[in-house]
């Protein structure tokens, strides 16, 4: 199949800039999809990432450097969230980036050179996790030409998606779980064909870092949503449970961020086309089941390298140990 016309016939406007790294059935949309078979469960194989953020909360370092390749241990972020994806039954991944990413690109494609090197050193475990890399899924990029807000993100990859159903992972976000969270999610959507929403509970006085949702409990774990608010002051949070970056939406959605009013700094939020889609179609929030690491933020980002660099079968062992002499050392100084 040629690319070529392909691309062309879906070529975003000039405002965004796509670079495919893999052809065929990423972009093949020559059978059109009806609204019924979207409706009537067509599985969950693309996923978008937004990653054009200028990742301020990490400043300095975030100056020249994506915050998405910041390592967790031994990897970035951002393949976590992609490992999740893939691990969920995804195949096809999405990312939305800005200027100064293109290290995320360089990550995920082939290093001819580095294989050679490490082939040529006999370093064949090190080769086969960075071929590894490369073939996860079909990767490709979006650019975000300006910060627009979440919802503006997700728009851009409306020509990629199509009439399907579609993911949606915020890397800051990393979900240690045995059964991935975005695969907690595809499930409630296969056997409630309605758009999902991951969630956790939070403290009161935490409500208004995030979105909050208006629900009706539908069974252990699982809650029909109503509505949402957009970090609410504690005193009016409609309850404790927030979106925490898992979603899977239906494309209608994209018709509705292109009509939604931009907020503050004229961006276009998704919260405010999701409490619109949840009046036109059922809407659910599962509260995903796992160990939730916001490592957006400074505090969030070291607790979680605290915690995987434990998991980690090499690291581990010598990790936990340091820290125990740490702890002793520190004691005896403050006794």
């Amino acid at each position: 199949m040629a690319v070529a016309p392909i691309v062309k016939k879906f070529l975003p406007s000039h405002s965004e800039r796509v670079t495919i790294r893999s052809a065929c059935p990423f972009l093949d949309f020559r059978s059109v999809i009806s609204y019924y078979r979207t409706m009537s469960g067509l599985p969950v194989r693309k996923a978008v990432i937004p990653a054009a953020g200028l990742g301020t909360r990490f400043l300095p370092v975030t100056k020249a450097s994506p915050k998405e390749m910041l390592p967790l241990v031994d990897k970035p972020l951002i393949q976590y969230a992609v490992e999740e994806a893939v691990a969920s039954g995804i195949e096809d991944i999405i990312i939305i980036t800005g200027r100064g990413k293109r290290a995320i690109e360089d990550h995920f494609d082939r290093s001819f050179e580095l294989e050679e090197n490490l082939k040529g050193n006999k370093k064949d475990g090190m080769l086969k996790e960075v071929q590894r890399i490369s073939e996860l899924a079909n990767f490709c990029y979006v650019r975000q030409s300006e910060a627009r807000g979440l919802g503006h993100a997700v728009l851009c990859a409306r020509h990629l998606i199509g009439d399907e159903p579609f993911a949606v992972i915020l890397g800051d976000e990393v979900i240690d779980a045995p059964v991935p969270g975005l695969a907690q999610l595809i499930q409630v959507y296969d056997s409630r064909q309605g758009s999902v929403l991951g969630v956790k509970k939070v403290r009161r006085q935490d409500v208004s870092r995030y979105g909050i949702i208006t629900s009706r409990k539908v069974s252990n774990g699982l809650h029909r949503v109503d509505d949402l608010v957009e970090k609410p002051s504690p005193d009016q949070a409609p309850s404790l449970y927030a979106v925490i970056g898992r979603y899977v939406l239906y494309p209608e959605i994209f018709s509705i961020l292109r009509r939604v009013s931009p907020g503050k700094n004229g961006e276009i939020q998704l919260t405010d086309a999701l409490r619109i889609l949840a009046k036109q179609q059922s809407m659910y929030a599962h509260e995903v089941q796992g160990q939730r690491h916001d490592a957006g933020e400074k505090l969030g980002f070291l607790k979680a390298t605290v915690e995987f660099a434990l998991k980690n079968p090499t690291l581990g062992p010598p990790f936990a140990q340091y820290l125990k002499q740490l702890h002793r050392r520190n004691g005896a100084l403050s006794a």
